[in-house]
């Protein structure tokens, strides 16, 4: 038999044998790539002038005639001896995002698991929907609604907790009851329980599925299966979503203005007159301050930008470390 010799083909035909076309130089790949890099940048670009922003303009008050910036307690800008710091605002605002998570957590993490595994499909998507709408709300109108309407319930709450738990100090003021870090923390953490609940909601739901079924046909429980299956596999975005949630508590301005007193003082007394915080101290004094005080004030917003870069770098470590430990298991 005469062996047939088969025709080349061209390195940038369509037919097989050849090798792949030559990449286009302007192609849509490209473009896209070098918009998304450049989005990218963009971010850093921005969170690098923020922060050459707050430097510069903090620098009066964190320089060495004020060198009690961190340890002060009280904040008076105005007049030829000025002493701040921001010992307790800095003390308020953990105080108060640490106990809006832990009134938020529990129940976002009962709402989404509710939602997505325990509640009809319809019914499920309903509330989803909602609890979606909520995160929209502006938080001058949660501020306004604590401040007006839920006032009176908070009051009545820490009256019987005086009565009741009045021995710990934590619950140790005996009134008058009006703003105080209980009534803030509350709205504060009905304000963030739309956004961890709705994180979580979706990372529960990426679960896989055989990994639920196994843990069914094995005899377990449906709470069993949540606890064995969904909650390991879900962790990860579980501590991502509350440090999203940290992250808007630390930040909240209007609403713990409305909501909190402007007393300077470093107490675990949840039903005193009042707390403050670096947001709420920014709001109440930027309009009335001074150059000199504005400059204090911006000191201490570089300060919480601080706390919240800070907060952010843990999270993504911890997050980070918990996907390489499942990717390696």
């Amino acid at each position: 038999m005469s062996q047939q010799t088969l025709p080349a083909t061209s390195a940038g035909s369509p037919g097989g044998g050849g090798g792949l076309p030559p990449r286009k130089r302007f192609g849509g790949d490209v473009i896209f790539r070098g918009t998304a890099t450049a989005a990218g940048s963009m971010v850093l670009v921005i969170i690098a002038a923020i922060a050459v922003f707050l430097i510069v303009k903090a620098i009066p008050a964190i320089s060495d005639d004020n060198a009690n910036f961190f340890t002060y307690k009280e904040w008076f800008t105005d007049g030829d001896d000025p002493k701040f710091g921001i010992a307790a605002t800095v003390f308020g605002t953990i105080l108060t995002a640490f106990l809006a998570l832990l009134l938020a957590v529990p129940v976002a993490l009962g709402i989404a698991l509710c939602l997505s595994h325990y509640a009809h499909r319809r019914v499920a998507t309903t509330l989803g929907f909602i609890i979606d709408l909520l995160a929209a709300v502006p938080s001058v109108v949660f501020g306004l609604w604590g401040r007006d309407y839920f006032y009176e319930p908070v009051s009545n709450l820490s009256k019987w907790l005086h009565d009741t738990f009045g021995w710990l100090p934590i619950f140790g003021s005996e009134g008058p009851y009006g703003k105080s870090v209980l009534l803030g923390s509350i709205v504060l953490g009905i304000m963030i329980l739309p956004i961890v609940t709705s994180l979580s909601r979706e990372v529960f739901m990426q679960t896989p599925p055989e990994n639920q079924e196994a843990a069914l046909a094995l005899g377990a429980t449906k709470w069993e299966m949540i606890r064995t299956s969904v909650l390991p596999y879900g962790k990860a975005g579980i501590i991502a979503s509350v440090m999203l949630g940290l992250g808007r508590a630390l930040g909240e301005t209007i609403a713990l203005a409305l909501t909190l007193g402007s007393v300077f003082a470093i107490n675990f007394d949840l039903l005193g007159p009042g707390g403050v915080t670096i947001a709420s101290n920014i709001a109440n004094r930027f309009a009335e301050a001074n150059e000199f005080g504005r400059g204090a004030l911006i000191a201490s917003g570089l300060a919480l930008f601080a706390i919240t870069l800070v907060v952010n770098m843990a999270a993504r470590a911890i997050v980070y470390r918990r996907r390489e430990f499942v990717g390696s298991a």
